[in-house]
């Protein structure tokens, strides 16, 4: 599907993401505070990422909701903007974490200005968010306002959990995981804050009942995971051009993915164990410093205990062997053999098939909804069931 695409009632997917980001631009513009000291090593790199070119699909998310269900476009797009504000802080600190080279086709923030800017601005964004979602006592009722707020700080939450749980998985070489081990995962870290929380945000600025929020909720569970999926398989087979991030970037960061962990299953005990291997190395500009400097120490220490004599033959091969060991990082040639062993056991197409059953599940769910009456909002949820599968980036 190309982005462009019209459905059956006539809707433009890319102009309705377009048009609500645009909105929500306008609004993270207005919160940005001006003229403050600290406009040009704050404010100024707070908007960097926001403005760089993307999807807008929480914004769209939230206002889809919102308007399908009946409600105010005035009411859901301060909210929407925190969603947005949220989504770009989360994103600035994963690029620190996973010491990412690239976001949206450009040097991640840490790349360009270090990683105490980065993680600063990250923070700044998220403390920024918080007086639209109290001015929504005003502008809404404090029912409906708190109810917000604390939907936001259960996707605070979940997101933090989800993405605590992946980094260990990488911290402790944990290989030994299920399909719903992943997608549990999943509806934690991307799930809530892309999916769920601009759903749930939208239709409660609508009035909507605790059935058709937990109607939404599932949609948007099925939904997300179908996205996060097609994420995946972009990472390893898209264009950087396109995708706007390093490809294979989840190779070499050792990510577990639903891709990664069906070729792991599918191949015999050596090629897993080569696998298991290079997983474990760290990229080529992401040693331990700490690490490197006692390699270091070890390297100059060694050969004078050998001289010295406290070391015999045996010893002293054992040593090197593991200094060997410790200090070495992927390389180009391991990415590639991973990715042909991908290759070798269809492993993209198992994540494509999973990721169109969870969007086929959530466009039945659709479907159902009697309670939903046709509209051009409608509509663009009934179109992203083929996007999040369909996507190129």
């Amino acid at each position: 599907m190309s982005a462009a695409r019209r459905d059956a009632e006539g809707v433009d997917l890319a102009k309705y993401l377009a048009e609500c980001r645009a909105m929500v631009l306008d609004e993270i513009r207005a919160m940005v505070p001006q003229g403050s000291r600290a406009s040009r090593v704050l404010y100024d790199l707070m908007l960097d990422y926001p403005m760089r070119d993307a999807k807008g699909l929480r914004p769209a998310l939230c206002v889809a909701a919102c308007r399908a269900l009946g409600g105010p476009l005035e009411g859901a797009l301060p909210s929407a903007a925190v969603l947005e504000l949220y989504h770009n802080a989360f994103l600035i600190h994963d690029d620190v974490e996973d010491r990412s080279e690239k976001r949206r086709d450009a040097l991640t923030l840490q790349r360009l200005h270090g990683v105490p800017i980065a993680v600063n601005v990250g923070d700044a964004m998220l403390a920024l968010a918080l007086q639209p979602l109290l001015d929504n006592m005003h502008r809404l009722d404090m029912g409906r306002a708190l109810r917000i707020l604390e939907t936001v700080a259960v996707m605070a939450r979940e997101s933090a959990e989800g993405q605590a749980v992946e980094l260990d998985w990488v911290r402790h070489a944990r290989w030994d995981l299920t399909d719903d081990d992943y997608l549990a995962m999943v509806d934690q870290k991307t799930g809530w804050y892309s999916f769920i929380a601009p759903m749930r945000i939208g239709a409660i600025v609508a009035g909507a009942s605790a059935e058709v929020l937990a109607a939404l909720h599932d949609f948007a569970v099925a939904l997300g995971a179908a996205f996060q999926i097609q994420d995946d398989v972009l990472n390893l087979q898209g264009r950087e051009a396109d995708y706007g991030k390093e490809i294979a970037g989840d190779l070499w960061e050792g990510k577990h993915t639903l891709i990664l962990l069906h070729a792991l299953r599918s191949m015999d005990a050596a090629e897993r164990e080569r696998a298991l291997e290079i997983l474990d190395r760290p990229r080529p500009d992401t040693v331990d410093p700490a690490r490197d400097d006692l390699a270091g120490r070890l390297r100059r220490i060694v050969p004078a205990l050998a001289e010295e004599g406290h070391l015999d033959a045996t010893a002293r091969q054992r040593l090197d062997a593991l200094l060997a060991d410790v200090t070495r990082t992927k390389t180009r040639d391991d990415v590639e053999w991973l990715l042909s062993q991908i290759d070798r056991h269809d492993s993209l197409n198992y994540a494509r098939e999973v990721a169109r059953a969870r969007a086929s599940a959530a466009g039945a769910m659709l479907s159902s909804w009697s309670w939903m009456k046709p509209s051009v909002h409608r509509a663009v949820l009934q179109s992203l069931v083929d996007y999040v599968v369909e996507r190129e980036r």
